[in-house]
């Protein structure tokens, strides 16, 4: 549901926003919208930044990994959650509390990290299907 609602912004905010939302080429209205839906989601998960053009945007650990690629190994691996996540942190540099950050956002964003999933394990399998036309062509 859309809702209308209006701010009083100052100036220097307002000059600030056009700027920002010509330069992203996406109206002011948009970009109030992406950063106040981000900038909860940075205060409900500590360590969760977005990335991403307009269009495309994603959740990530700020200097790690995106959201869905941390649930997606988590998926692969066997055992408890917590197990899961010891085996994650022994695998790379990320912290088992950011981990457990990612999961809980992953959580209460599931149909957005379960679609990003489905859409890279897509990729993955025409890739595989595209070296196999490749391999049957120099047979």
């Amino acid at each position: 549901m859309v809702a209308s609602t209006s701010f009083r912004l100052s100036e220097r905010a307002r000059t600030s926003l056009a700027k920002r939302a010509e330069r992203a080429g996406i109206s002011s209205t948009a970009l109030v919208e992406r950063l106040i839906v981000e900038g909860i989601d940075a205060l409900d998960y500590p360590g969760i930044v977005h990335r991403g053009p307009p269009h495309d945007r994603r959740a990530a650990l700020a200097g790690g990994p995106d959201v869905w690629e941390v649930v997606a190994r988590l998926r692969e691996l066997d055992g408890p959650e917590e197990d899961r996540i010891d085996t994650l942190w022994r695998e790379t540099d990320l912290h088992p509390r950011q981990v457990r950050v990612a999961l809980e956002f992953a959580a209460r964003h599931d149909r957005e990290v379960r679609e990003r999933i489905a859409r890279n394990d897509e990729a993955v399998a025409e890739g595989r299907d595209a070296a196999r036309r490749r391999q049957d062509l120099l047979a």
